[in-house]
């Protein structure tokens, strides 16, 4: 009920005295004291009955007015049976500050006032409940019948007299009615809800919006949905709010159903990542007993056609990963990144692994800094990194493309100067040689070399393996590798000297040194 539906009732006789510009305010209850400061029993929108008893002439009202609008009470009944009229400085104060005053006729007792509008209350509640059991049937069924969020969506502005929508942290519409919400405003409301403390939230881009979360599974607000309402849901009806939260709540169950159908896909994508080419194949079979399954293009392209992709085209690699610890979110993120372009992503080893088109990837890059930039403040603490392979033509250099986007990811993490997207091409490192290498050959590259050192270091309990990444770092210089360690010279040679016994590698030799320190990034 509202202020103005109060002062309409004809059997009460109310008298507006102070606030009408005020008539809009909501009314959600009836109380009646008698007590000078009453704003402890409150808890906003009653209509406070008093006969000012407890007055004498003295009192400054003005406690009484305070306290009342601290409380956010809607306004002030009076009544006049006590002192036969509504002292002027109730009048006074309650017009300096804003608060609705109503007299009430000595003739009407406030127990009719009581019991005529709570009967009007609980009817407007009745009533109320009966519209949104049948909304809830409606959107319910609507669901059920397979119609979608857009069917759902799409009549709410004329069931709750306001639009809302779903929206991604990027400021994407999910659904919601065709008008009513800019594509400027959804990226204004995704920045509220990228930074909110807390929700239910409230933002204003010339109208106010209210955003309610859509579920709570997600470790990022970067991975999430959420609902935008029109107007401030904290000052609308019960059944309005309650009907956005039941919104809310089927926009969750229809992202889970989405998210369920998606992780076959996923899974598809992982093991396509995953498969061995012939080199891998071949440096599994000559590091095992038994010998390893050949995997050729041939499979490789029909797993390729299983998830989509053509294997005539060629494909960039992309990696993700949100912050150090493994997540579902990282998927997702990715998906929103890459929703303007023809992508598949799975999950592999804590990272999000996508396949794109390599025609256009410029762009496709250009978007991903743009929103990734977007998305660093709902991070919590973590980093999103990314890294893009080279192009891979064809189905054999797909391996290499995973593993050229995951080093580049994992280098882009570990460099805080390096932007959030980082492309192998500007990034030019022996890491990126490494990542092209199949990983059984880089394996069987390492052990031959480093494996005598490593178990030399375990018998003896020596330090030869970071002796000799300490002089390789140093560039061979005797003195600067002897002062960083806190040895002597002659002690550094002696270690370098066993060093070239048990490799079989003269370190005085170019040649030599750069097939060490290549065994040790491979690590």
């Amino acid at each position: 009920m509202l202020l103005r539906d109060l002062l309409d009732i004809s059997e009460l006789r109310l008298v507006l005295r102070t606030g009408e510009r005020a008539l809009e305010r909501p009314v959600r209850w009836v109380y009646t004291t008698e007590l000078v400061l009453p704003g402890r029993y409150l808890i906003g929108d009653e209509f406070v009955l008093t006969g000012l008893m407890w007055r004498k002439g003295h009192e400054d009202p003005d406690w009484l007015v305070a306290t009342l609008v601290e409380a956010g009470a809607s306004a002030l009944g009076v009544g006049t049976a006590v002192h036969g009229l509504v002292p002027p400085g109730i009048v006074v104060a309650c017009r300096r500050r804003g608060l609705p005053l109503i007299e009430v006729p000595a003739e009407v007792s406030f127990g009719t006032v009581n019991e005529v509008v709570t009967r009007r209350l609980m009817a407007e509640r009745t009533a109320g409940l009966t519209t949104a059991m049948g909304r809830h049937r409606r959107m319910i069924s609507s669901m059920a019948d397979g119609a979608g969020l857009d069917a759902v969506f799409a009549g709410t502005r004329e069931d709750l007299g306001r639009g809302c929508w779903i929206v991604t942290p990027t400021g994407r519409v999910v659904a919601g009615p065709e008008t009513g919400l800019t594509s400027d405003d959804a990226r204004r409301l995704a920045a509220g809800f990228l930074t909110a403390d807390r929700l239910p939230h409230v933002v204003r881009t010339g109208r106010a919006y209210t955003l309610l979360p859509v579920g709570t599974r997600a470790r990022h607000r970067a991975a999430a949905w959420f609902l935008a309402c029109e107007g401030e849901l904290g000052h609308a009806d019960e059944e309005v709010t309650e009907s956005a939260y039941e919104l809310a709540a089927l926009a969750a169950l229809e992202r889970a159903r989405i998210e369920e159908g998606r992780r076959v896909e996923r899974r598809m994508v992982a093991e396509l990542a995953e498969l061995p080419g012939p080199a891998d194949s071949a440096g599994s079979a000559q590091r095992s007993s038994e010998p390893a399954r050949l995997v050729d293009p041939g499979e490789v392209a029909a797993r390729m056609r299983a998830c989509g992709l053509s294997p005539v085209e060629p494909y960039v690699a992309v990696s993700a990963s949100v912050g150090e610890v493994a997540h579902p979110d990282e998927c997702v993120v990715l998906e929103e990144l890459l929703s303007g372009a023809r992508a598949v992503i799975g999950g592999l080893g804590g990272e999000a692994i996508a396949l794109v088109p390599a025609a256009g990837i410029s762009e496709v890059v250009a978007g991903m800094r743009a929103t990734s930039r977007f998305l660093e403040p709902s991070m919590a603490g973590g980093r999103l990194t990314i890294g893009v392979s080279g192009p891979a033509d064809g189905p054999a250099a797909l391996r290499g493309a995973v593993e050229e986007a995951r080093h580049t990811r994992r280098m882009a993490g570990g460099r805080p100067d390096l932007p959030h997207v980082v492309t192998s091409d500007e990034v030019q490192s022996h890491a990126l040689l490494l990542a092209n290498v199949p990983a059984a050959v880089r394996t069987s590259f390492r052990d031959r070399l480093l494996r005598p050192l490593r178990d030399y270091d375990a018998e003896h309990h020596s330090d030869l393996m970071s002796t000799l990444e300490a002089f390789l770092d140093c560039s061979g210089s005797w003195s600067r590798c002897a002062a960083r360690l806190h040895i002597h010279v002659n002690t550094l040679r002696y270690r370098i000297r066993r060093i070239e016994e048990l490799t079989g590698r003269d370190l005085s030799t170019l040649e030599n040194r750069v097939d060490l320190f290549l065994a040790l990034r491979a690590r």
